[in-house]
């Protein structure tokens, strides 16, 4: 005789919701919420009206011989910084100064300076710490409001197209001859924030340039540094560790980084709703090119110093600064004076920087 199981009815499983999960009362939520809504529409609009603003005078400032649209340019984007909430820690000392075709004429070599990527938020807080023009996909060029945006601060356009190569970088060793600094993102796309992308060798052939074999005429390069003139490589990691005061975790990397296929509005709604978020920087000792055998062997070197420098932000470790291979004779210090250095301070004054934690 065997038995049989009677079945037990079971009990409908009710999903449960976020609403749910969180210990605060519905109405508490919705007021958290619309709070952070009404703090996003005030940042949007100062952004909305700083923009114009500040982009106008740089454009006045485009005829203006010297280095004022390269102070005024971190102007800018260390207000928009302020704007949007956000903190920026840095660790280490920058290399080079503002530049302008009066210190290349006085010997100061220029500076790439070369970082991770994982946001179009980089953009801002890089400029907001360097003195520099930054080298950007050409496909921003073309983008309606932005694109404009980018012409006025000089940016530099670069299709990554053989037959638009040696033009391309001719423009960029250009650039640099006459007195600008250059910011290279050397992973070629931005990242989810989680991992430094290995570098580009491509990009450090305007730091490094080809050989001549014995015998050849210079001429054949169409620009060249003067001797002793080649660029400074300067590493910087980047990477947002803190978010309304807390250390970010990976699932929280989402909130800042901007990669793949998303859409900027969205990105930077989403921003611009949280009330503090932090970014440090660790501005690694420079580089010589000249003292490396190849551009493969440079390329490594900067990968080396951003990606550990990267991971231990990344960790709530106490990062410093990786050791270069450079001759500290050799890296440009001017004294600053007048209207130039009053740019510099506010530049440095909204960078809001602290060098330990």
């Amino acid at each position: 005789m065997t038995r049989r199981r009677v079945a037990t009815p079971r009990l409908p499983i009710e999903p449960i919701g976020p609403e749910k999960l969180s210990p605060l009362p519905r109405w508490v939520e919705k007021l958290c919420t619309l709070s952070a809504q009404a703090r996003g529409a005030l940042r949007l609009g100062g952004v909305i009206f700083w923009v114009p603003l500040s982009v106008g005078f740089e454009a006045c400032l485009l005829a203006v011989p010297g280095t004022a649209k390269i102070r005024w340019t971190r102007v800018i984007w260390g207000i928009l910084c302020k704007l949007l909430g956000l903190r920026i820690r840095v660790v280490g000392e920058r290399a080079g100064t503002v530049g302008g075709l009066k210190a290349r004429k006085r010997g100061e070599r220029p500076v790439i300076y070369i970082s991770n990527h994982s946001s179009w938020v980089d953009v801002l807080i890089l400029g907001t710490i360097l003195p520099s023009v930054f080298v950007a996909k050409g496909d921003i060029e073309k983008w309606p409001v932005m694109g404009l945006i980018s012409k006025i601060g000089r940016t530099i356009f670069v299709s990554r197209q053989r037959s638009t190569t040696g033009r391309e970088r001719d423009e960029m060793i250009r650039r640099m001859v006459e007195g600008d600094n250059l910011v290279l993102f050397p992973e070629g796309t931005s990242s989810d924030g989680s991992r430094v992308l290995p570098f580009m060798s491509a990009f450090f052939a305007i730091a490094k340039l080809p050989k001549l074999k014995e015998g050849m005429d210079l001429s054949l390069l169409p620009i060249s540094y003067e001797p002793g003139m080649t660029p400074l490589i300067q590493p910087i990691s980047v990477v947002f560790d803190r978010l309304e005061g807390l250390p970010v975790h990976r699932l929280r990397r989402s909130v800042f980084a901007w990669y793949g296929d998303m859409d900027l509005g969205p990105h930077l709604w989403q921003i611009v709703q949280w009330k503090e978020l932090r970014a440090s920087v660790i501005l690694h000792e420079p580089l010589d090119p000249d003292l490396f055998p190849s551009r493969k062997a440079l390329a490594q070197a900067a990968w080396n110093a951003v990606a550990q420098g990267a991971a231990e932000l990344r960790q709530n470790r106490d990062a410093a600064p990786a050791p270069g291979r450079y001759d500290p004779a050799e890296l440009p210090h001017t004294k600053v004076r007048g209207i130039a250095k009053l740019l510099d301070t506010v530049g440095a004054t909204l960078t809001a920087c602290r060098k330990r934690l």
